[in-house]
């Protein structure tokens, strides 16, 4: 059997079950998982990023579109929203710092999702960007779960909103380390809290190995950069200048 005979075979046995997505995605992950260990926990070796590479590998050999994919390891997608609430429990033992500097971390809130959702869709409509495209760049600094429902309630793409938001997350993740370095930041709160608000679920999972009271606060960031989100994005494109 041909080369291209196989990967197309290997496509339509994978197509014929969600089993064998679920089986391909764990497996990319979990050998990601080990080269990012093994490379010393380099940011350019992320496993979203490099499991993601290999996943996309594969669709692109097998011609295997991202629907089909989609509809294969929806089990899961249905996942994301429940461990997206669980990351609440540990920043219920960070509640006693968080009450003492509400303020400072809402401001910081309010300015990053709105300069997150402005540049968005600010550089996108200077070069000429369709509706379609604002709508789902907007939300490109929530988590996935609510990203994509605002972007198609807005008349944008479900797919589109993912591929952003996984950028989001993954550029994020690797810029967090040396802009922090950068800037002489070393306060686990500050940093855990940028990295929630600007890199969502990906800038927190790679936060809470390295500090606890980091990964909780990057939870409370992302969880609340998400409902920011939701109320902005319509805000923003109702501008009489985006419509048109």
């Amino acid at each position: 059997m041909s080369g291209t005979g196989g990967l197309q075979a290997l496509g339509q046995a994978l197509a014929g079950s969600s089993v064998g997505w679920l089986a391909l995605t764990f497996s990319a992950y979990l050998a990601a998982l080990a080269v990012y260990r093994r490379g010393g926990a380099h940011p350019l070796l992320l496993p979203v990023l490099t499991g993601t590479a290999g996943v996309v590998a594969v669709l692109a050999a097998t011609g295997t579109d991202y629907a089909r994919y989609a509809e294969g390891v929806r089990p899961l997608t249905l996942l994301i929203g429940p461990a997206t609430v669980a990351l609440a429990v540990p920043l219920v033992r960070q509640w006693g710092r968080l009450r003492a500097i509400w303020l400072p971390l809402g401001l910081a809130l309010l300015v990053g999702g709105t300069v997150a959702i402005v540049s968005a869709v600010g550089i996108a409509w200077a070069l000429g960007g369709s509706w379609e495209t604002l709508a789902s760049l907007a939300p490109k600094s929530a988590t996935m779960p609510m990203a994509m429902p605002v972007a198609e309630r807005m008349g944008g793409l479900a797919a589109l909103a993912a591929v952003a938001v996984a950028i989001t997350g993954i550029a994020g993740a690797i810029a967090a380390g040396p802009v922090m370095r950068l800037l002489r930041v070393h306060d686990p709160v500050v940093r855990g809290f940028a990295s929630g608000l600007t890199a969502h679920a990906i800038g927190m999972a790679r936060e809470l190995p390295i500090n606890p009271t980091a990964g909780a606060f990057a939870a409370l960031g992302m969880g609340l950069n998400g409902l920011l989100t939701t109320v902005l994005v319509p805000l923003i494109l109702a501008l009489g200048p985006l419509r048109g």
